[in-house]
């Protein structure tokens, strides 16, 4: 797989992420009805964004370590919540996995300068 392919299937996850987690709890499965204060857990995924966007190496290796706090609450949701929030839970370990595993190997594509 090219580092551009990587790259660019990398952003689209982070960015599916940052979509699902809002949406996820604004509209698709709020914890209160109307939204909830918890759409705020989106913050730090827009702290990478512009580095990722930018193929910036070191963003993408801090990165790979922030996103299993998500993987972690995809987890724990996917297990506890019912329905529609259990979906979007396995949905959110999905993007980050897959975010994971192509931010992680464009690092490894990249040669070290």
């Amino acid at each position: 797989m090219s580092a551009a392919l990587l790259r660019n299937l990398a952003s689209a996850s982070l960015i599916a992420l940052i979509a699902l987690c809002v949406a996820w709890e604004l509209w698709l499965a709020p914890l209160r009805p109307g939204g909830s204060w918890l759409v705020l857990k989106v913050l730090p995924l827009l702290l990478p964004l512009f580095g990722i966007l930018h193929g910036r190496v070191y963003t993408y290796r801090w990165s790979t370590l922030l996103i299993w706090l998500y993987f972690t609450e995809g987890t724990v949701r996917a297990w506890s919540d019912r329905s529609n929030s259990a979906t979007l839970a396995v949905l959110e370990i999905a993007l980050s996995l897959l975010f994971f595993a192509t931010a992680a190997w464009y690092t490894r594509k990249i040669p070290r300068g």
